[in-house]
């Protein structure tokens, strides 16, 4: 594709040389840059990429798209634009024809829920006929097709890049998880949404955003910006969580007609009848298209306001009422989401991605409504991230659990004895008995919590802790098959050390 074909669409400032440059690739990395690459120099957070055209240009570079003009390569085209990620995010969409244009595209934003809604949404899809590709934290995958995860949304290069191969690999829908990482940054720019989805909104990525109103700001651009109707799609929809505080925001700022979902008053989405247990979630299905029974092996309120929302979303694609029905019946367990360890020792053991204070104790909520037992939690706060949630996530952890056991996470360069001080700081006021692991080893009667730095051995206590019909929770890594300590990924998977830890006691 020719550099003037790239450049249709694009508001530039200045441009100097032909644009009749053949493109045979893009890549913002100047170390992925080979000959015929349009290399875009981009401005981050730790490095300017304006300082490695030199690279780019040695290793072959065919043109490059820039900010600063005064650091334009003398041997090369260059175009100069405002913004150079958002053209970067419409130029991958028409290098790669533009995929998702002529196939429904569903976007799911927010705090918590986005991966299982994703995985309902999916499942509702598959009934209807419409196999979709789901993008999400987990992995990107359609069919015999996977990619491992990179963000939970990627660069706008390889992103549009993953809509082409899973298109052409014959998904006929996109289900995708959206950051606010991604949508500050364009990375979904150039993609066209069919509907978008807000689940709700809590604590988190505050050391990226900075405020609550920013990281708000940034999940509002999917509604308010890339849902506006146009010529290729313009029946979008937007579905929105009116029982979230946030709800108001989302639906003044939507640019185009909302669907509500919820059990709040007034919602276009709703239930009734509901019976919640262990087993699962059941009850009556409310919507524009009628009513219908449904039955789901989700667990928890929370999983109800997931039903809702991939519900509400197959309403807005138009999906018949018995597909949106059998798809939440269908659905199987989501890798990392209270995912079962099973066990010979008449334990629940469920493991969950659970890494923000509200989604803990939704999570812990759920389990004090259904526990015949004790339960013992495990948890512990990533390094180089939101710091100001540690000690509210060790609050919550100590509150709702018979025992709670705080862990590293994945410590990255912070030192993981200094989290913890913080995480533990939520838990001291609440008074309860502060044990040492030692004192454990014999047993525990009363109400406490304990701090334990590696999590293989934490995970190995609260296993030696539990009794028939006790529930050990393991939070805040999920699916995560890895621990990042320092920079450097050491493998790591909880359900694999949790069910080493329930062999080796047998």
């Amino acid at each position: 594709m020719r550099l003037a074909q790239l450049l249709s669409g694009i508001t530039v400032q200045t441009q100097q040389g032909s644009d009749q440059v053949e493109i045979t690739s893009l890549s913002c990395d100047s170390r992925h840059v080979g000959p015929g690459t349009l290399f875009f120099a981009l401005r981050g957070s730790k490095v300017d990429g304006h300082a490695f055209i030199p690279q780019a240009v040695a290793a072959g570079a065919a043109a490059v798209v820039l900010e600063d003009a005064a650091s334009t390569p003398a041997t090369l085209p260059w175009v100069q634009v405002a913004d150079g990620r958002e053209a970067m995010a419409l130029m991958a969409a028409g290098f790669y024809g533009h995929p998702t244009r002529s196939l429904p595209l569903i976007g799911i934003t927010g705090t918590n829920g986005k991966t299982t809604t994703s995985y309902l949404v999916e499942g509702m899809l598959q009934v209807a006929g419409q196999p979709a590709a789901v993008l999400g934290t987990i992995s990107y995958r359609f069919g015999e097709t996977r990619i491992e995860a990179s963000h939970t949304t990627p660069e706008s290069t390889e992103l549009q890049g993953i809509f082409r191969r899973l298109a052409d690999a014959g998904a006929q829908a996109f289900v995708m998880e959206v950051s606010s990482h991604a949508l500050e940054q364009h990375r979904v720019d150039g993609s066209d949404f069919t509907v978008g989805v807000f689940t709700n909104l809590t604590r988190d990525h505050l050391d990226y955003h900075g405020s609550m109103e920013a990281y708000c700001t940034a999940k509002l651009r999917l509604f308010s910006e890339l849902l506006r109707p146009d010529s290729a799609k313009p029946l979008r929809r937007a579905v929105i969580n009116a029982d979230d505080p946030a709800a108001t925001q989302f639906i003044a700022a939507a640019a185009c007609p909302v669907i509500r979902f919820g059990m709040s008053e007034g919602c276009e989405v709703t239930a009734r009848a509901i019976v919640s247990s262990v087993d699962g979630i059941k009850g009556i299905l409310v919507t524009p298209a009628g009513e219908l029974a449904f039955s789901s092996r989700l667990v928890g309120s929370y999983n109800l306001s997931n039903i809702l929302a991939a519900s509400a979303a197959g309403i807005a694609l138009g999906l018949p009422l018995d597909s949106i029905v059998q798809g939440l019946a269908q659905h199987t367990v989501v890798p990392g989401r209270l995912e079962r360890v099973d066990n010979q020792h008449g334990v629940t053991c469920l493991v969950d991605y659970a890494h923000t204070g509200d989604a803990l104790e939704n999570v812990l909520s759920t389990l004090q409504q259904l526990a015949t037992g004790r339960i013992i939690t495990i948890f512990g706060c990533g390094g180089d991230r939101d710091n100001g949630k540690r000690p509210i996530m060790g609050r919550i952890a100590a509150e709702y659990s018979d025992l709670a056991i705080a862990t590293s996470d994945n410590p990255r360069t912070e030192d993981p004895f200094e989290i913890l001080r913080q995480v533990r700081a939520g838990m001291v006021p609440l008074s309860l008995r502060e044990y040492t692991p030692a004192e454990l080893s014999h047993g525990w009667q009363e109400k406490g919590f304990t701090v334990l730095e590696n999590r293989r051995e934490a995970i190995r206590l609260g296993v030696q802790l539990t009794k028939p019909g006790d529930i050990l929770l393991i939070a805040g890594k999920g699916h995560e098959d890895y621990q990042i300590i320092g920079t450097v990924k050491h493998h790591f998977d909880d359900r694999e050390e949790a069910a080493n830890a329930f062999r080796e006691r047998s």
